[in-house]
């Protein structure tokens, strides 16, 4: 028996690619067809890079020439996967924006968005202009503590383009990826996908002037953090993290990978959260649950600055809930704390842009399967 190569064509015509509508020659997926008397070779490429998508398209491909051309026929399938193109945020300025800063976290829970909340309020109860980016595209938190979860931003025309205008509410303007996803809806999302979602709030938005853009960065160290950090000259960058060592040695990373020559952007301090209880009782008390001066120390042995400790009241928690940062707290020992916390951030920021050169933007390129970071 001879198979003919037009008639293994006809068959697999039968067969549609996933997730494109067309059939699998149409869609040229089939690269190349060998027959040899009963023998089929077929070599098709395919963009989902799972196991079981391999497995499924060959099985159907040889069911498909059994049934449709011989039993008998002998199918060997070679199924290459083609890897997505990486979507990349493309370094660039963003106009009227002064100053932009990274507030991040070695891990999850230790109130990096309560620390980035409470900062932006006071930034702008001192007369600065101030944005924030919730980059925490996984678990947005951002618009809870603004109160501004049901809000949705609008399109504003500028120069003929259209933009997103940021949510504001306290004096700063918002945009983050819980303005576009429901209250219950969890982010699935690839790292390209979550990085091209980053690009439009990030450069598709009508910021305006700003003093200050504080970014909202997702726990740890991984693509989000490399995007942001290719997508736009940071100024500095700010770690939180709580007393406790688990934390503390992620808090570590978190630093040393701003520090790494290749990225390099200035860590302009730590900031410890849940540093002590204070029960509202006994306002004069103090009870280090998690350890005492652990932020502080760990700073010391960086040889970065310690820009001061948020303790655990209980008002900075409910200001969180019902979406008023609990440094707008006129007159309240929160209130002081968060100011000095402010202040001793944006002395550093002074220092920095008066002693170190404008950040640039890191590129990211990809070398025999590897990624490299580089300026």
């Amino acid at each position: 028996m001879k198979i003919a190569r037009k008639e293994v064509l006809k068959a697999l015509e039968q067969i549609t690619v996933p997730g494109e509508g067309a059939n699998m020659v149409e869609s040229g997926a089939v690269k190349n067809v060998l027959t040899f008397g009963d023998e089929v070779v077929i070599e098709i490429t395919i963009a989902n890079p799972a196991m079981q998508a391999r497995k499924k398209v060959e099985a159907e491909i040889i069911n498909c020439i059994k049934k449709n051309i011989s039993e008998q026929a002998k199918v060997k399938v070679n199924v290459k996967v083609i890897a997505p193109e990486k979507t990349e945020i493309k370094g660039k300025q963003l106009p009227g924006i002064k100053n932009i800063i990274a507030i991040s976290s070695g891990k999850g829970g230790v109130g990096k968005s309560t620390v980035t909340a409470n900062v932006a309020v006071s930034l702008s109860k001192m007369g600065f202009k101030v944005g924030v980016l919730d980059a925490d595209v996984y678990g947005p938190s951002i618009p809870m503590m603004f109160d501004v979860e049901s809000a949705r931003p609008l399109a504003e025309t500028i120069d003929g383009k259209s933009k997103m205008k940021p949510i504001e509410n306290y004096g700063v303007k918002i945009l983050s990826i819980g303005f576009f996803t429901k209250p219950d809806q969890a982010v699935i999302w690839r790292g390209p996908m979550a990085s091209k979602a980053l690009n439009q709030l990030i450069f598709d938005a009508a910021w305006g002037e700003l003093d200050f853009l504080l970014l909202d960065l997702p726990p740890g160290t991984g693509d989000i953090h490399l995007s942001i950090m290719q997508a736009l000259p940071i100024t500095g960058a700010v770690v939180v993290s709580t007393p406790q060592n688990v934390a503390l040695a992620d808090a570590k990373k978190g630093v040393a990978m701003f520090q790494q020559e290749s990225i390099n952007v200035p860590v302009l301090g730590i900031v410890e959260n849940m540093a002590y209880f204070t029960p509202a009782e006994l306002p004069e008390n103090k009870y280090y649950i998690f350890g005492e001066n652990g932020a502080k120390n760990l700073a010391n042995d960086l040889k970065v600055p310690f820009l001061g400790e948020l303790p655990i009241v209980q008002s900075i928690r409910e200001a969180g809930d019902i979406g008023r940062p609990a440094g707008m707290q006129e007159g309240t020992v929160v209130e002081e704390i968060v100011t000095d916390i402010t202040r001793n951030i944006v002395t550093q920021v002074i220092k920095r842009n008066e002693n170190l050169p404008a950040t640039e933007a890191i590129k990211i390129t990809t070398m025999a399967g590897c990624s490299s970071v580089k300026k």
